[in-house]
């Protein structure tokens, strides 16, 4: 069997090395011509899996480990009766966390109170989902538009107009759609945008084209008051440098980019191949998986719970680093450019995620130890 694979997912070599030849390439150079006589292909987002790439393949399987599957042209593979197959919601704990860290680096950059904010989020599937239960468990305030998704008790659904009015924080998590009844394509745009109360922290961490980049960007330069957080950008690989010298903290797309989610994403692929081909899932991952090279922090009864919860999260992992590295690209040629942005996710550092790290406290109260659990931490109390 002959597998092409995006170099960069994780423990390929030894989930799928027992299956047959793996080739290993860039995904976003992978052509027709490399999976022509291929078996399998397996891909992250960056790959656009259409009928160009398939057409003429002998490809039986192509499995993405990410959550979006906006660039997989599923109709194309049906059509082919090539099995297809996504990791949902892999990634998930990754986004949340990052929307956290990104939050913790504004609020004491501006001096707010994020416990007086309200949250609204866009787009209820597994990652707006799961950043709504931890805002949710450590007290705050969320209101949701999805209008997808059915109306469940517990949950404050408003429409996105409404929500727009009403929220200080307001974080993306759609699908990029174009069609339907209920297309994301620019969702946020212009008229949207200007209706956000200044001072709106807004967070883009989905899809790029969800947001009109030259709507954000012709606001902020009229000074429109807000804080913004750019991890996805329209026309990626290409950023728009003149947007990104206006928003607050910029990444080149890697929200999901933990370890752990990628590991999970792996797996999930890896048990969905072995399933359609018949074959033995004998690979258990969590074995494999390398030791998160920071294991525990301990705080005394001298710690306040807003600082043990900011020492924690920039411990596992600071936003910071990522958004000094997108300021070094309006320095280079476009091509150049583009280039360092792909550059900057295939050499992505080792980040880990909250629940590998244990918190000791020593003589803290429940108050703290609760709000550190709900971040996902691993909590003992001494």
């Amino acid at each position: 069997m002959k597998i092409v694979a995006d170099e960069n997912i994780p423990l390929i070599n030894e989930c799928f090395g027992s299956m047959g030849e793996i080739i290993r390439l860039p995904g976003r150079a992978i052509t027709s011509g490399d999976v022509k006589q291929a078996d399998a292909l397996l891909v992250r987002s960056v790959t656009r899996v259409d009928e160009a790439l398939v057409a003429g393949s002998s490809l039986k399987f192509v499995g993405t480990a990410t959550a979006g599957v906006d660039h997989i042209d599923q109709s194309a593979l049906a059509d082919r009766g090539i099995g297809f197959v996504s990791a949902p919601g892999c990634n998930a704990t990754a986004v949340s966390e990052y929307v956290l860290c990104a939050l913790d680096i504004l609020a004491e950059r501006y001096r707010f109170n994020l416990e007086q904010r309200t949250f609204g989020i866009v787009g209820k599937g597994q990652v707006g989902s799961r950043l709504m239960r931890t805002l949710q468990g450590l007290g705050y305030r969320v209101l949701v538009n999805d209008p997808l998704c059915e109306r469940v008790e517990g949950v404050e659904f408003v429409e996105l107009d409404q929500l727009i009015q009403c929220c200080d924080v307001l974080s993306l998590h759609t699908p990029l759609t174009t069609d339907g009844p209920f297309p994301t394509h620019h969702l946020i745009n212009d008229q949207r945008i200007k209706a956000m109360k200044p001072g709106t922290v807004l967070v883009s961490a989905g899809r790029g084209a969800v947001v009109d980049n030259d709507a954000l960007r012709n606001c902020l330069k009229q000074g429109q008051d807000l804080k913004v957080v750019m991890d996805v950008w329209e026309h990626e690989p290409s950023v728009d440098h003149e947007l990104l010298g206006l928003v607050d903290l910029a990444s080149p797309h890697i929200a999901g980019y933990s370890l752990d989610g990628k590991v999970t994403g792996t797996e999930m692929i890896y048990k969905a191949f072995c399933q359609y081909f018949g074959l033995p899932a004998r690979v258990r991952t969590a074995a494999i998986t390398p030791m998160a090279p920071l294991r525990m922090i301990s705080f005394t009864e001298n710690s306040t719970v807003a600082s043990a919860a900011s020492t924690a999260l920039r411990a596992i992992y600071d936003i910071r680093r990522d958004d000094a590295w997108m300021r070094r690209l309006p320095e280079l040629e476009k091509e150049a450019a583009r280039l360092e942005f792909d550059r900057m996710r295939k050499s992505y550092p080792v980040r880990r995620e909250l629940s590998t790290l244990k918190v000791r406290l020593k003589h803290c109260g429940e108050e703290m130890a609760g709000y550190l659990a709900a971040l996902g931490l691993v909590v003992v109390m001494d």
